[in-house]
């Protein structure tokens, strides 16, 4: 396989390995961090609540500068192999991101926001384990899991027309359960091992990208399931 793929034989060697997956989980920490930071200041600081409302033109460049770099970190891989263009690229990403997440939780219930970070840690834990300790290679789903993600963004503009409840909590659950097995897949992409894929150990950037956004996109829909099934 070229570019960020590789067959085992480069990320064979154990010592290589662990120190690609320390200096990732050491990335996804940071990123979850100041995520979780940003959730909380909105939620529990009633000014920055209130000047983000007021301000929606900020949330609006968070988006565009998120999907501009998105794009620039998952097909440039001069961009992201380049030090340390790619942690600065990273670090940015993070920071739009985590202003749109907090954003979003401070139009929920500030305990079903909580809640969601609980369920998701657990949640996070219990598939790491899953995808450490089974026997079944998921590296191997990825076509079909993004025919499936293209399949739930057709469902969910659907949800958005129609505005029922009962599609909107279904279209969450699905979309818990995929970026679950995405959360599999990429754990298992970065491990290596006895996977017929793995990810380059030059693509630490791009496998902390990975597991960041199939973390926030769990917590989102979780979120989404709590309070839809409070309403």
């Amino acid at each position: 396989e070229s570019d960020g793929f590789i067959n085992n034989m480069e990320f064979s060697e154990e010592s290589v390995r662990k120190g690609f997956v320390r200096k990732v989980y050491g990335l996804l920490s940071l990123q979850l961090g100041i995520t979780l930071g940003f959730v909380a200041l909105f939620v529990f600081c009633e000014p920055v609540k209130e000047y983000s409302k007021h301000h929606p033109w900020l949330y609006i460049v968070a988006l565009v500068a998120t999907l501009v770099l998105l794009v620039v970190l998952a097909c440039c891989e001069n961009a992201r192999r380049a030090f340390p263009v790619n942690l600065v690229l990273l670090l940015v990403f993070t920071l739009c991101e985590s202003y749109m997440l907090g954003s979003i939780s401070s139009h929920f219930d500030t305990d079903a926001v909580f809640i969601a970070v609980g369920v998701t840690a657990f949640v996070v834990l219990a598939l790491t384990i899953f995808a450490l300790q089974t026997k079944i290679d998921f590296t191997m789903l990825s076509g079909i899991l993004f025919v499936l993600l293209i399949v739930l963004l057709l469902f969910g503009f659907l949800c958005a027309i129609i505005q029922s409840r009962f599609a909107t909590l279904a279209y969450s659950c699905l979309g818990a359960l995929l970026f679950s097995v995405y959360l599999v897949v990429d754990t298992q992409l970065m491990l290596g091992g006895k996977h017929k894929y793995a990810l380059s150990p030059e693509e630490y950037i791009f496998a902390a990208l990975n597991l960041y956004l199939d973390i926030i996109n769990l917590f989102l829909f979780i979120l989404a399931i709590i309070q839809g099934a409070r309403d």
